[in-house]
């Protein structure tokens, strides 16, 4: 007779199986070489799924990386005067998309927190206020700050989003959890990020235009009643890749490029790839 109540019982059968995989498959494992060419063979033999397979190499991956290597550099940051009007960061805003943004006072260098763009909401209710009563608490990490620890204090803390600093304490750049998560999982869908039959070109407050980076030169020169087209049309079918050619490379945020009457602005990239552009007509 078991003198054990029901509740106390220990069910062996999860420990002896953990044992079983790891006298089989993990014991003879002792480099993360050796880790990942198991993955690997097991994603070949499919006994899991591919993207089971890029999320554990991608694990292994972050082990191995530093905050520095997937940061926001500083020039490339979208950041909010505390001391703006609310009209123009409201414009600001909703041009850009972000849901929070680092905000500063007096100097870039000067972070006093963080603005989540719903608490803005709030402020608009009650502008007498100062905007520093709305802000979040800015976490500062260091550049050699590992991947694997970042995560886990993004988890912990149930923060989105770190200010980076070099080693003399200047600010360096930014990173989010979807940086992170991205490294482990790939692109993730984000504010900026629609479908591509959606609607790609978006009227802006002021007369300017935010447009894909895939929308079409047809769909361009219609809607706009251009002739945007390069000498070598037949190559090019959108927007990004007409910019990427007459630039001589695939621009990153805050660059531009004038022709035939339109200013093309990166707003946003991504992987690689510009995702939106700012567009003005030159002279409106």
């Amino acid at each position: 007779m078991n003198d054990l109540p029901p509740k106390t019982r220990v069910n062996k059968a999860p420990q002896r199986w953990w044992n079983q995989l790891y006298e089989t498959w993990l014991s003879p494992i002792k480099t993360r070489e050796q880790f990942l060419k198991l993955i690997g063979e097991a994603g070949a033999k499919q006994l899991i799924g591919a993207e089971s397979q890029i999320m554990l190499e991608g694990v292994m991956k972050i082990s191995q990386m530093h905050v520095a290597e997937i940061m926001i550099p500083a020039p490339k940051m979208d950041l909010l005067d505390v001391n703006m009007p609310i009209e123009d960061m409201l414009e600001k805003i909703i041009d850009i998309g972000h849901s929070r943004y680092p905000v500063y006072e007096n100097e870039k260098e000067n972070i006093i927190g963080i603005l989540m763009t719903k608490d803005l909401l709030k402020w608009q209710r009650a502008p007498e206020i100062h905007l520093k009563v709305f802000l979040r608490t800015a976490v500062f990490v260091p550049e050699t700050k590992n991947l694997i620890d970042l995560l886990r204090d993004f988890k912990k803390n149930r923060n989105h989003m770190a200010m980076v600093v070099d080693e003399f304490g200047r600010i360096s750049g930014l990173v989010t959890f979807e940086d992170v998560l991205e490294e482990i999982v790939g692109e993730i869908e984000d504010e900026f990020d629609e479908d591509e039959d959606d609607g790609e070109i978006y009227s802006l407050v002021d007369k300017s235009f935010r447009i894909a980076g895939h929308t079409t030169l047809e769909k361009f020169n219609a809607y706009f009643d251009a002739q945007l087209m390069s000498d070598d049309e037949e190559q090019f079918e959108t927007i990004g890749g007409l910019i990427a050619h007459l630039m001589g490379h695939v621009p990153t945020k805050g660059e531009h490029h004038d022709t035939k009457g339109f200013r093309f602005e990166v707003m946003h990239s991504k992987s690689g790839v510009v995702k939106w552009y700012r567009v003005k007509k030159i002279g409106h």
